[in-house]
């Protein structure tokens, strides 16, 4: 069985770092697509290396650009790439346009698919994730929900229960294994002036909530809450999005609360 794992986004690139190890480890054959949605594959090479995953065999570098063009410029070079090197099975994971364009690539190539957080919903049709996670869910063969909800929500929409595998989710394992890696690399703690278990953590970016006068304010209300009942610092690794509209809003950052130039992933963890 040989497997495709397409990928797009750093976020995929974690979630799927636990399965792109279970392949190695089990000895099965697959190759991993980096479509290079968000960034050129040369920016997303380091952080392949950081996680010590191997590198892609193939890379598209799409880029960014408006949904209909950026999705139709990966859907032509991943089909283009599945005719020459075709597997039995191709993986993708979570909502973007590069799950989007690779399950209609692999749908229309008779190719089965694998959805790796399949059944998730928002019902908000205004986000674009959510049109292309209900894609992927209705062409995908095999649908991995990481939670029982997940699980009934597909159900709901008609999918056979003989599809769907409640796996939880892989974000989990990304995290344990991921955490060990980290220790390796940078004592942020240290360079920050923190103490284990002593300062909170928290951050915002998505336009739902930064871009939201009401929503972002209560996000500062409530992080003025915990700093009044713990007494412990907040950090806030701060989305220049999410730096710039407190400014537009008028909004003081509350006290406590430690704004600081956004964290690669491992230093998060």
């Amino acid at each position: 069985m040989k497997i495709a794992i397409i990928l797009g986004t750093r976020p995929e690139i974690i979630k799927m770092s636990p399965i792109i190890r279970e392949c190695e480890k089990q000895g099965i054959e697959y190759y991993i697509l980096h479509t290079g949605q968000h960034y050129s594959y040369e920016m997303d090479k380091i952080f392949f290396e950081q996680l010590k995953l191997p590198q892609a065999k193939y890379n598209l570098d799409v880029g960014s650009g408006l949904h209909g063009k950026q999705t139709a410029k990966m859907l032509a070079g991943i089909e283009e790439i599945l005719i020459k090197d075709r597997p039995d099975v191709v993986l993708v994971q979570g909502d973007t346009n590069t799950v989007l364009a690779g399950a209609l690539a692999a749908s229309k190539l008779q190719i089965k698919i694998g959805h790796v957080e399949a059944g998730l919903r928002s019902f908000d049709r205004t986000m674009p994730e959510e049109t292309n996670r209900i894609i992927a869910d209705h062409t995908s063969d095999y649908l991995f929900a990481p939670t029982e909800t997940s699980r009934k929500y597909l159900l709901n929409e008609g999918i056979p229960e003989e599809k769907i595998f409640v796996t939880g989710n892989t974000v989990v394992d990304a995290a344990y294994q991921n955490l060990e890696i980290s220790k390796n690399g940078v004592d942020i703690l240290e360079e920050l002036g923190l103490k284990e278990k002593q300062y909170f953590a928290a951050t915002a970016h998505r336009a739902e909530n930064v871009d939201s006068k009401e929503r972002l304010g209560g996000i500062l209300t409530g992080l003025s809450q915990i700093y009044k009942e713990f007494g412990l610092p907040i950090i806030f690794p701060a989305h220049p999005r999410t730096v710039k509209m407190i400014g537009e809003f008028g909004f003081k950052v509350p006290e406590g609360t430690r704004l600081i130039e956004p964290l690669g992933y491992l230093e998060f963890l």
